[in-house]
């Protein structure tokens, strides 16, 4: 399905951007997993090279690239090395993101600059760096994992930093289908309507009992390939949520994606 086609995926050395990148891979694509972790953290868990090994044993592909998305030249770099590797690029998937639940007077400026710095200028400068490789594919995709644009008070009061810069990845993911939709770059976010099983939710939002309330990242891998298989255009321009990109191919039993079969599921942030 995706046979000799090159995705670029930040942040994928765990969570949900590892299991888009398996996901992708299962369907033939050449994988970049470009993000930090070149050491096992024992409560992050995975690498660049440990999910590049997976992609490998699926059969398909893998570039592992170190890269800290606030350094523009370690940017250039990786998607040179990518062109240089596959010959291009058809697919970005803005994965890498810092979160911080913190309110105005508790947010420190370093913390503002670091969530800012990898989820709005890093987004940015990704898929800028990508962009001309994209307008080269016959089937060019950008996925931003970035939520609606849900204006109300609720979403912004407890933690504005954080919820700011979550909607500026959204408002690139829209801005950018607008920008090359004639060149045929489909681009669209994507948000989970419940909370995923990941290390941020285990180890920084509500641990063991949150994750058993929880879907597994295998439910947005499945949305996100649904989408990329689309032909050019056919979606774009959307901040869509996992279930109704699910929805769309007639897929409403989600209970397979649920962590403990039956949970009360916890809605995620900003739905």
């Amino acid at each position: 399905m995706l046979q000799n086609k090159t995705v670029f995926i930040t942040g994928g050395s765990r969570g949900i951007g590892r299991a888009i990148a398996l996901k992708l891979a299962e369907q033939g694509a050449n994988i970049v997993i470009a993000a930090k972790s070149i050491e096992e953290n024992p409560k992050l868990g995975g690498t660049i090279f440990s999910v590049a090994k997976e992609i490998e044993a699926l059969g398909s592909k893998a570039l592992a690239v170190q890269v800290d998305i606030r350094n523009e030249e370690q940017i250039k770099a990786a998607v040179e090395k990518t062109v240089e590797t596959f010959g291009g690029i058809d697919i970005l998937i803005n994965n890498a993101s810092a979160i911080q639940l913190t309110d105005t007077l508790r947010t420190e400026s370093k913390r503002f600059d670091l969530i800012h710095d990898i989820n709005v200028r890093g987004t940015f400068l990704v898929a800028q760096a990508c962009l001309p490789h994209l307008k080269k594919s016959s089937n060019a995709h950008i996925i931003t994992l970035s939520p609606p644009i849900n204006m109300v008070p609720r979403w912004l009061g407890p933690h504005v930093a954080y919820t700011m810069s979550k909607f500026c990845m959204s408002m690139m993911a829209i801005g950018w289908a607008e920008e090359f939709k004639n060149d045929g770059i489909s681009s669209n976010a994507l948000w989970p309507k419940t909370t995923i099983d990941t290390a941020a939710v285990r180890n920084l939002l509500g641990g063991e009992m949150l994750a058993n309330m929880s879907r597994t990242p295998d439910i947005l891998a499945d949305a996100v390939l649904y989408i990329v298989t689309k032909e050019r255009l056919t979606y774009s321009g959307n901040t869509f949520i996992d279930e109704e990109v699910l929805a769309k191919e007639g897929i409403t039993d989600l209970e397979k994606y649920s962590v403990v079969p039956g949970a009360k599921l916890y809605q995620d942030l900003f739905i």
